[in-house]
């Protein structure tokens, strides 16, 4: 039971997981951002989960997009969020790279006005026509919030299972002119060539290139010729993978572990049931019952026990999938669906009927050395 939950805990992880991040990074080859670490870049700038690495200008970003091997490029900007909600400064071309659809109302024309994301709308019970006021930075806090830069809904997307439903979605207007009052605030004389300067600001470029070759020789001249960093989401995120295949391959094999225990143990009790039951077995035999009937009855059982121990470990570990998502839906908006059992679950169902028949024949063995009347007269 406790290897079967393990093991398809960990699987259903695993690809779900893979399935996620696949998803969420295909729309784009690469990513520019300012200079650090470039998975914290794919992670900040792709999927949303991490701090960006810096401001970088839009000006010299912009200038990536004149090389022929680019065949679109998307900016995006962000410093505030609803509710632990980032608050995201794109173009519309963002919502279309995801397949993003309205469910009602209209996309955002003019400066703060914004579309959300199905979570979004959601867990903060929000409609078409309702107002919000951003908070500073990235994560829930009301310590600083914008209260005179409200932002409105005019649109909501339909669910696209993608880091799109848990995003509120504006143009890079209205992030701009949310922080226009932050310069004017430092030095009142300077407020235009702040606001200036603050405008040809953003957070990372998203690159779509025409072949991936592209790619691959414009990484290499951004990162050695510029100021600029650029990464390539998918490669980083194979780098993930790669450090956190290592956890789950440890857990895999704690749960193979388990299985060979489990399976030791059934045939350690089968021989102590054939023993124990020595009389019953005996008596069974003088009613006509011959040695394959008893190996069968035996066999039986310990499937009986088996199946009974896999169905409620797959049952557990669904459990636990379902624990897991509510906790990552809160903090990453990650969501993982309760599946039906995949091809590998039910070759861990198989190897655990493997186990068990073989635990059964091996347990068996003194059955074809019964003596009836010995065990009867003792009796």
């Amino acid at each position: 039971m406790l290897s079967i939950s393990l093991a398809t805990f960990v699987l259903q992880i695993r690809n779900q997981l893979n399935k996620h991040l696949e998803s969420n990074i295909k729309p784009f080859d690469m990513v520019i951002g300012a200079k650090g670490s470039p998975l914290q870049l794919v992670l900040s700038s792709v999927l949303h989960i991490d701090n960006p690495t810096g401001n970088i200008s839009l000006e010299e970003a912009l200038k990536i997009s004149r090389n022929p091997m680019v065949k679109e490029t998307i900016p995006v900007s962000y410093g505030d969020n609803y509710k632990g909600h980032r608050i995201l400064g794109t173009s519309k071309a963002y919502l279309t790279k995801y397949s993003a659809t309205l469910l009602d109302g209209m996309l955002y024309q003019k400066p703060f006005e914004v579309v959300i994301g199905s979570d979004v709308a959601k867990k903060n019970s929000l409609q078409i026509g309702d107002t919000f006021v951003s908070a500073h930075g990235l994560v829930k806090n009301g310590l600083e919030t914008h209260d005179e830069k409200p932002f409105v809904i005019t649109g909501i997307l339909k669910k696209t299972n993608t880091i799109i439903d848990h995003l509120i979605i504006t143009s890079l207007e209205s992030i701009w002119k949310v922080h226009e009052h932050e310069g004017a605030q430092v030095d009142g004389h300077n407020h235009h060539e702040e606001k200036h300067e603050e405008q040809h600001k953003i957070t990372s470029l998203l690159i779509k290139f025409r072949n991936p070759l592209g790619a691959l020789q414009m990484s290499r001249f951004i990162n050695e010729k510029t100021t600029m960093q650029a990464a390539l989401p998918k490669f980083e995120i194979e780098r993930l993978m790669e450090f956190l295949g290592f956890g789950f391959q440890t857990i895999n094999g704690i749960a193979i572990a388990i299985l060979l225990v489990a399976g030791l143990s059934i045939f350690i009790n089968l021989i102590k049931t054939v023993r124990e039951r020595k009389q019953e077995l005996a008596l069974l035999r003088t009613y006509g019952a011959n040695t394959f009937l008893l190996i069968k009855l035996v066999f039986f059982e310990a499937l009986f026990l088996s199946l009974l121990g896999a169905i409620v470990g797959w049952f557990l570990g669904r459990i636990s999938i379902w624990l897991f998502s509510v906790f990552t839906e809160n903090m990453y908006g990650y969501h993982f669906v309760l599946s039906l059992p995949d091809n590998k679950e039910l070759y861990i169902l198989g190897l655990v009927i493997l186990t068990t028949l073989l635990a059964a024949v091996i347990a068996s063995f003194s059955l074809f050395t019964l003596n009836v009347s010995k065990i009867i007269a003792d009796a």
